[in-house]
């Protein structure tokens, strides 16, 4: 019997370690995927910044473009009327983009399935 209680509790002595190497195991898994989210936070988060500053930059040349294309046009046909043309054409573009972007989202999902 003395031998049986012995084995007994180095049993229930190795069960302890087990469950506390679990939990140790758990938590390292735990700060793991933390970390890898934390890192790739921080790379969607400047990859976010970047292309925004792009964004803008391209704003701003698109708005140069448009400047320069009133400018030139006013030569030929007055301020008024080359505005009124930038713009007009300009809003023509934003409404057939608009309309096939329209179209993109009012796939049915059969089809997307298909």
């Amino acid at each position: 019997m003395l031998g049986r209680a012995k084995q007994d509790d180095s049993v229930a002595t190795l069960v302890g370690q087990l469950v506390e190497d679990g939990r140790g195991l758990a938590k390292a898994e735990i700060a793991l995927a933390k970390a890898k989210v934390g890192a790739r936070v921080g790379m969607y988060k400047t990859a976010v910044i970047l292309f925004a500053v792009a964004g803008t930059f391209a704003f701003a040349a698109l708005l140069a473009l448009l400047v320069g294309l009133i400018m030139t046009l006013a030569t030929l046909v007055g301020p008024g009327l080359a505005t009124a043309a930038v713009v007009v054409g300009t809003l023509v573009i934003a409404a057939v983009l608009a309309m096939i972007g329209k179209g993109k989202l009012a796939t049915p999902a059969s089809e997307e399935t298909a």
